[in-house]
């Protein structure tokens, strides 16, 4: 008996173990062709699929031959009518993520047969694995045509990305996932604003601005993005260069209004930055260049965002030893030895393991300060190190700044109710210096974002992000950007990397949580006394939560290189020699003795050099801009 093969050439089949039920193009999920949903279930033991589909084998060769030509017409019909667009997938030397399956069906049974590329191809039928004469093949895992409400299988995650859990659930969810990504989002502010000349008062508008833009963008992303449970927040690919423009040699005597002069320049390179990163988005110029974004050129990227500031990190946190190490050895304990505990079915070691450390040494550095552990005689640690006479305390001067959690002052001066308004900092300004600095560094979030996308849609069981897809989210990024800069947070923004440590660690993927989390953020700040309490987390302690975050984008970066072949020589070379050349470089720059008097601290010397370099030629401005670029580019 003739054995006919029905298959949909045109369209690409998914690995074992993705998702073919959900399409980000449309938002929604899709059906068969037929209308009915295929029901499939993963067998623990064996890893095998068992497809519940009505599947009747034809013993009648002329019925046969008519329902297959029958099928094939009306598939034909609807692949006309409908456009699917084509998957972007990383592939390396030839080898790509995706992965061809194929399911035949008679009824019979379930048999797995392997393929040479290690996936498991099911097969139903007489159990051998290999199709009868009177069997029809049926491509079960083909692109399906019609929408469905809920991918046909379990992906192990608590709360799908198209679920509803409920008011109660959504509540946990949104919350516990902010809560997870705490240091990411409020310690940039605490870094920055301090290295601009900005006071208490001014760090807690500035956290309480970071709190409304990231709510807002995230809710914009999941619904007009790129719609995967990603948030949006201040990116560390922005805070190198800005730490550069900040250090830079024309801003380093200001004495008056330093923070709003220098916040206005980065309000205007961020918006030039992000206007370019827009454009590269919408029109679709960051879709041609994806062939060249493999794991090899993320992976390096990344996780040379983390080792940029290892001159940073722990010199800060070393500055009080007493709340710094034992925060990042409770940190490590937490996540590394009691992840696996479970309390009410959360790992609740794991998911918060940032903000209960955090809360702990906070409140161990409280009963310091009360128990007069950093008082010092005739000392006060509100008065500026500058107006301080005495040699022993200005010896404990910075000490007491770093350690004691009553050295600020933004509790007291910060209103219960502050919006955040745009330009509240004042009319950017715009440099072709600062412009040019920041329209690369879009580029590279852009790269960041892109290898954030890919690994969350696999790590929520969905295809790879469509050039569509990849486009629509850069666009929209790049309109994150521009409110940021109106705004004023300081740096531009981007989807967080560490959202794919979150979402491995929460297993709650539902876009609606993480938008009624993002709702939250909103309210929250528009309570000023909100951002003066995180404001007010001494500085030593917010670089020891910084130490493990970085460490953890590096991780994170390198962790991408499991998409390819990472023994190749050839991919070796190309990482190694992109890290190191990451730090070198920077290193180069530092030889060259600053034209200014002024004193930098050993932490901010890397993010200084660069307008005292080696190149010259006759516009100062230029000059400038390009010393800047070759420092912080290869950082970040």
């Amino acid at each position: 008996m003739m054995r006919h093969r029905q298959q949909y050439p045109h369209h690409r089949r998914q690995p074992l173990g993705r998702s073919v039920g959900l399409d980000l193009e449309k938002g929604i999920g899709r059906r068969l062709g037929n209308g009915a949903a295929t029901k499939v279930e993963l067998e623990p033991s064996l890893g095998q699929r068992r497809a519940s589909a009505d599947i009747n084998p034809v013993t009648d060769p002329d019925s046969e031959r008519a329902g297959s030509k029958d099928v094939g017409r009306r598939l034909d019909k609807e692949k006309r009518k409908i456009g699917i667009e084509p998957e972007f997938g990383w592939k390396e030397e030839g080898r790509g993520l995706g992965n061809d399956l194929s399911v035949t069906g008679k009824g019979e049974g379930i048999n797995g047969a392997e393929r040479g590329n290690g996936e498991r191809a099911m097969a139903m039928g007489s159990g051998d694995g290999v199709p009868k004469k009177d069997e029809v093949e049926i491509d079960l895992l083909a692109d399906p045509l019609e929408p469905q409400t809920r991918p046909p299988f379990k992906s192990g995650l608590l709360c799908e990305l198209m679920e509803n859990p409920g008011f109660g659930r959504l509540f946990l969810y949104g919350i516990q996932h902010y809560l997870s990504l705490a240091g990411s989002l409020i310690f940039i502010p605490l870094i920055m604003v301090p290295a601009m000349g900005g006071n208490d008062g001014e760090t807690a508008n500035v956290i309480s601005t970071v709190l409304l833009v990231s709510g807002f963008t995230t809710i914009m992303h999941s619904f007009f993005g790129t719609r995967l449970p990603l948030v949006q927040g201040s990116s560390f690919v922005y805070l190198a260069p800005a730490l550069v423009i900040i250090n830079s040699e024309e801003y380093r005597n200001l004495s008056d209004n330093k923070f709003k002069h220098i916040m206005r320049e980065l309000q205007g390179a961020i918006i030039v930055g992000s206007i370019f990163q827009a454009v590269l988005g919408y029109s679709g110029l960051m879709s041609l260049i994806l062939r060249w974004l493999n794991p090899v050129v993320v992976a390096p990227s990344v996780a040379a965002v983390g080792l940029a500031f290892f001159s940073y990190g722990f010199p800060q946190a070393g500055s009080c030893v007493g709340i710094s190490i034992p925060l990042i050895l409770l940190i490590l304990i937490f996540t590394l030895y009691l992840r696996k505990i479970s309390i009410f079915g959360h790992h609740i070691f794991l998911v918060y393991a940032v903000p209960i450390c955090v809360a702990i040494v906070w409140a161990y550095a409280f009963f310091l300060t009360a128990g007069g552990a950093y008082n010092y005689k005739n000392c006060n640690s509100n008065i500026p190190t500058s107006n301080i006479l005495s040699d022993t305390c200005r010896k404990h001067a910075l000490t007491m700044k770093r350690c004691r959690t009553d050295a600020s002052v933004a509790w007291e001066t910060a209103a219960w109710v502050r919006i955040p308004y745009p330009f509240q900092w004042g009319a950017p300004t715009f440099s072709f210096r600062t412009s040019m600095i920041m329209s690369i560094v879009s580029i590279v979030a852009s790269v960041d974002s892109i290898g954030s996308y890919h690994a969350t849609s696999l790590l929520i069981c969905l295809r790879p992000p469509t050039p569509g897809v990849v486009s629509r989210g850069i666009g929209l990024e790049g309109l994150s950007g521009i409110l940021a800069g109106l705004w004023g947070t300081g740096t531009g923004s981007t989807t967080l990397t560490e959202n794919i440590h979150t979402l491995d660690s929460t297993k709650m993927a539902s876009r609606k949580a993480l938008a009624f989390g993002a709702l939250f953020l909103v309210l929250f700040s528009f309570v000023g006394k909100v951002g003066a309490l995180l404001a007010s987390i001494p500085l030593a302690l917010a670089a020891a939560v910084l130490c493990f975050t970085w460490a953890l984008i590096v991780a994170l970066g390198l962790s991408t290189l499991r998409y390819t072949q990472s023994a190749s020589s050839r991919n070796m070379l190309i990482v190694g020699f992109t890290l190191f050349i990451s730090l070198s470089i920077p290193a180069y720059f530092q030889q060259y003795p600053s034209n200014s008097t002024l004193i930098l601290p050993s932490y901010l010397v890397p993010y200084a050099a660069a307008s005292d370099g080696p190149i010259n030629t006759g516009s100062k401005g230029f000059v400038c801009a390009a010393q800047l670029c070759f420092e912080f580019s290869p950082i970040a």
